[in-house]
C-alpha cells in the first residue's frame, strides 16, 4: 500500500496534541509521514511539538506560521504534502490504531472512490467518551453527492481518507467559507467521483465548549452560505435546498433548545417545518419543543 500524509492543523491545543500524535504513532498501518501546521499558536504548542520532532524525525513535517485560519492551515499542509493518500485529524481528536488500515484497504478495494470515510465516538474535553455516530447507512457510499448536500449524511473529519488527485480536480479547501469548509470540500470531491464507506468506529471526536463546532451562529451562517454556493448543481436544485435549509434549521432549533433557549428553538423549529413540511421528522421536532416549552412554563 502507498504511504499516507497526515494533515494535522493546530492551533492553541497544546492539551489535546499528544493524544492526537499518539494516535498516529500507534496505528497498525505503519506507511504514515505527519505534516502538521501550527497556526499561530499563542498557547505552549512550540514546547509540546517539540519532543515529537526530535522523536519522529523524517516522518513528521513541522510548520509554523501567522493565524489564518483552518482551512488555510490545512491547505499549506496538503500543499506541503506529497503521498497520494492525504487523512485528516484534527489536533483535538484522536485515531484508533485501526484507522489509517482500514482507510487503505476500502481505497484499495474500492479504485473508483476518490474518497473514504468511517464511524466515531464522540469524547468530551476531558476525554470521556459518549455516544457513537452510526451514519445513515442509507445514503453512505456510492454517488451521494446530492444527500452530502442535502445533510443526509454526515462525513466525519477525522475519518476523511482522499486521493490526490481529487484535490487536483476539485481544489483545495475554500477560505472564504466560514465554517462547513470541510463539507464543502467532501461535495466538490464527490460530484467528481464516489464516496466510500467504513462501518465502524475509526476515530474519536473530541466536543467541547471552545471548538468550532460549538459557535452556532457561525455554523448556521456557514451552513447556509454552503447551500447559496451549490444551489444549482448537478442534484442541489429547488427541492434538494428546501430539504437542505429546513435540516439546517431544525439542527439549529435542536441546539438552541440544547442551550435553554426555548422561545427562540421554537421559532426555529416552525420555520424548519414552514420551509419543508413533507419530512415529519420536521413536524416531530416542532412539536417536541412545543411540548417541552410548554412544560417549562408550568
Amino acid at each position: 500500500m502507498a504511504t499516507v500524509d497526515v494533515i494535522i492543523p493546530v492551533f492553541n491545543a497544546a492539551r489535546y496534541l499528544p493524544i492526537a500524535l499518539e494516535s498516529v504513532y500507534g496505528q497498525t498501518f505503519s506507511d504514515w509521514h505527519i505534516v502538521l501546521v501550527d497556526d499561530g499558536s499563542t498557547d505552549n504548542t512550540t514546547e509540546v511539538i517539540a519532543p515529537y520532532l526530535a522523536r519522529f524525525g523524517s516522518r513528521i513535517t513541522y510548520i509554523r506560521r501567522t493565524n489564518q485560519g483552518p482551512s488555510a492551515a490545512r491547505n499549506a499542509a496538503i500543499r506541503a504534502s506529497t503521498s497520494e493518500f492525504i487523512a485528516l485529524l484534527d489536533a483535538d481528536d484522536a485515531w484508533l490504531p485501526c484507522r489509517l488500515l482500514e482507510s487503505m484497504t476500502i481505497m484499495s478495494k474500492h479504485p473508483q472512490a476518490g474518497l473514504a470515510y468511517g464511524l466515531v465516538t464522540y469524547m468530551d474535553s476531558e476525554g470521556n467518551l459518549g455516544s457513537t455516530w452510526e451514519g445513515n447507512r442509507n445514503y453512505a457510499e456510492g454517488s451521494i453527492a446530492p444527500q452530502i448536500y442535502m445533510r443526509k449524511v454526515e462525513l466525519p473529519c477525522p475519518t476523511i481518507t482522499f486521493r490526490r488527485r481529487c484535490i487536483e480536480e476539485a481544489g483545495l479547501f475554500d477560505e472564504a467559507m466560514r465554517a462547513t469548509e470541510d463539507r464543502d470540500l467532501w461535495l466538490r470531491i464527490a460530484f467528481r467521483s464516489e464516496v466510500a464507506f467504513i462501518p465502524k468506529v475509526i476515530a474519536y471526536y473530541r466536543v467541547s465548549p471552545t471548538s468550532a463546532s460549538a459557535n452556532m451562529q457561525k455554523m448556521f451562517e456557514g451552513q447556509l452560505q454552503f447551500l447559496r454556493k451549490h444551489y444549482g448543481a448537478k442534484g442541489c436544485g429547488l427541492r434538494a435546498r428546501q430539504i437542505a435549509r429546513a435540516t439546517v434549521y431544525k439542527q439549529r432549533a435542536e441546539a438552541l433548545k440544547r442551550h435553554d433557549k426555548s422561545g427562540a428553538a421554537l421559532l426555529t423549529a416552525l420555520r424548519a417545518a414552514a420551509i419543508y413540511p413533507f419530512d415529519l421528522d420536521n413536524i416531530r421536532s416542532a412539536a417536541s419543543i412545543l411540548l417541552h416549552s410548554s412544560y417549562l412554563k408550568r
